[in-house]
């Protein structure tokens, strides 16, 4: 399969001289289309630092990352932008919808900064939210939403855009179990249809759904694992 990411010694410094911290110390990474990979890792180990830079939220200090042929690190602010808004759709923990915007609008807003038409984007944002079961309450706004449908219409909002990278920042952590069953059966699902997903999680109920589990402590990817069934 196509490599979706490659990461080519990566490293992450913050500060200067005898302040200065190595978040990331030489990271090498493959991901294949269609792969599911939790990352894991303790607080202060490196995986929020990762998590950032895969999303091109930062640029690293050194070294290079490819997203789908195009090496990020050479970016433009504009270029990136365009990249977080088109090539990678984001899951976050606390769902960060708009208030007082229905579902169907939440969905539709990458839509609206891609330039797409009105009748074009609603199209599509409903049939995202189809994909999660959600079509009967795209008029409802956030707040009349159950945590567990709040992430599934984030969820719908970051495939909206059929992006290259779903990439999911711990989008369970304030579920109950019976939304973050409903959570990670979706993410299930999407792997089975071929999406590429990174999911970056401290759970191991979360990660044991992904093909591959990689730790990251100190800076290092100190273990990568295949689970049993990963394709």
């Amino acid at each position: 399969m196509p490599v979706v990411l490659k990461l080519s010694g990566i490293e992450q410094v913050y500060g200067t001289g005898e302040a200065s911290v190595r978040a990331l110390r030489g990271i090498d990474l493959d991901v294949e289309q269609g792969d599911y990979v939790a990352i894991m890792g303790p607080s202060g180990s490196g995986k929020s630092t990762l998590m950032n830079l895969l999303g091109c939220l930062d640029v690293a200090s050194s070294g290079s990352y490819e997203l789908a042929g195009t090496d990020v690190s050479s970016l433009t602010e504009r270029e990136l932008a365009r990249v977080r808004n088109e090539e990678i759709g984001f899951v976050f923990q606390s769902f960060n919808l708009v208030p007082r915007m229905s579902a169907l609008a939440n969905v539709e807003l990458p839509l609206i900064y891609g330039g797409l038409r009105r009748a074009e984007r609603r199209r599509l944002a409903l049939e995202a939210l189809e994909l999660v079961g959600l079509s009967d309450r795209a008029d409802h706004q956030p707040q009349e939403l159950s945590g567990g449908q709040q992430q599934r219409v984030a969820i719908a909002r970051a495939l909206v855009t059929s992006p290259t990278l779903v990439l999911a920042d711990e989008p369970t952590g304030n579920l109950d179990s019976e939304s973050t069953e409903e959570i990670l059966s979706i993410l299930d699902s999407l792997a089975s249809a071929g999406r590429t997903i990174v999911i970056i999680t401290h759970e191991e109920n979360v990660a044991e759904r992904a093909h591959r589990v990689l730790t990251i402590s100190d800076g290092l990817i100190t273990a990568d694992r295949a689970l049993a069934g990963a394709r």
